[in-house]
């Protein structure tokens, strides 16, 4: 979803280093796997097409926090349309 965010926080020797990755354009998310002692963090399309990854050694990762975009709720998708999600259009 548009705004997810996940950010890397890495051990850089004597001090520390934060790299984020977003989602960019409505459709995208981010998506984060830790394979064979690296953690890869990607932008991925709809269709699972990776727009840009990050890739750092496991060993070296200190934080990984993903912090998605708060969703509405259905009440406030309601206010916002002037109809319940059941509702049909041509009825109301």
């Amino acid at each position: 979803m548009k705004g997810d965010r996940v950010e890397i926080v890495v051990d850089a020797g004597d001090t520390t280093r934060t790299y984020e990755v977003v989602a960019s354009r409505a459709g995208r998310r981010v998506e984060t796997a830790v394979r064979r002692g690296v953690v890869e963090v990607s932008e991925v399309t709809r269709s699972g097409s990776v727009v840009r990854t990050a890739r750092f050694m496991a060993t070296r990762v200190l934080a990984l926090v993903e912090q998605p975009v708060p969703r509405e709720e259905a009440t406030e998708r309601e206010a916002r349309t002037g109809r319940s999600l059941g509702e049909d259009p041509e009825t109301a």
